[in-house]
């Protein structure tokens, strides 16, 4: 199998909101995200299936490693290469890569967020970075681009979170913030029990607000120089705001089943935003 193979039934096997954007994209470009998605998922797939810790982080120390060989000119896994020789046309940096594994360790040190702005910190190297990354792939043209490809990172982020958190709970895992939990009397153990109640519902209601407003800010803050570009970002952004509506109509009924969209859905969505430029 070669290098774009692998990441080509790595992209699509993980059945991604972000794989249908995809196909959307000149052939260079898509190449290139699919690479690019295909490093996100290796390393976040060792978090999410390697039960032992230690073998955890001694896997991502190995992509750490990766990085800098590759950067160095010797990939050795697939993925990365598949990813070095498009990376410099599509302004691809280690740092960028170096980040998402920051995230992902993270996941291995850290499964309680005090507040807001601590989960931000996470966001921005799981979600944002890569939104970074992305909107430069798309073609970014305007330097305001960045601060819109963030923002919309983190509505993405804050919107798995929760549409995740009765999976998460399955691991141990609390990323809303331990001071709302307070605010609206939602204790940690009946999450991790998966207990729904009126409270639980408040609290929800109450991320999917601030989703909602980090989409508004997100588009707000995209140049109409870049509207045409940041397409398949758009994309995105109509299946998992359409999502978080789901979610919302269901009344955040998420800690015993995972709510989610069809792969029909998602690409008649895709196509709307492609063919007529909106959601």
């Amino acid at each position: 199998m070669s290098p774009q193979d692998y990441v080509q039934q790595k992209a699509a096997a993980s059945g991604s909101s972000f794989y249908y954007a995809f196909l959307f994209l000149p052939k260079a470009r898509r190449a290139a995200i699919t690479a690019f998605y295909a490093f996100c998922r290796e390393v976040d797939d060792v978090v999410d299936e390697v039960t032992d810790a230690g073998v955890a982080h001694t896997k991502l120390a190995w992509w750490t490693s990766e990085v800098a060989q590759a950067y160095a000119g010797n990939p050795s896994h697939p993925v990365t290469q598949a990813l070095m020789p498009l990376a410099a046309d599509h302004g691809i940096e280690a740092r960028h890569l170096l980040a998402v594994i920051e995230g992902c360790q993270m996941d291995l040190q850290q499964t309680r967020y005090l507040d807001f702005p601590g989960l931000q910190r996470y966001c921005h190297l799981v979600a944002g970075v890569v939104g970074e990354v992305a909107a430069n792939i798309f073609g970014q043209t305007q330097p305001q681009t960045t601060q819109y490809a963030h923002t919309l990172g983190l509505a993405f982020q804050l919107t798995n979170i929760i549409r995740d958190v009765g999976e998460d709970a399955l691991r141990d895992r609390i990323y809303l913030p331990v001071n709302e939990l307070q605010q609206f009397d939602v204790k940690a153990h009946e999450l991790l029990k998966r207990i729904h109640s009126e409270r639980f519902v408040a609290l929800m209601r109450f991320q999917a607000q601030r989703a909602h407003a980090l989409y508004d800010q997100a588009f707000a803050l995209l140049p109409d120089a870049d509207r045409h570009t940041q397409k398949p970002g758009l994309m995105m952004a109509s299946i998992y705001r359409t999502l978080l509506r789901e979610i919302e109509a269901e009344n955040f009924q998420v800690l015993n089943q995972r709510i989610s969209l069809t792969p029909l859905r998602k690409m008649w969505l895709a196509w709307k935003m492609q063919a007529l430029g909106r959601m």
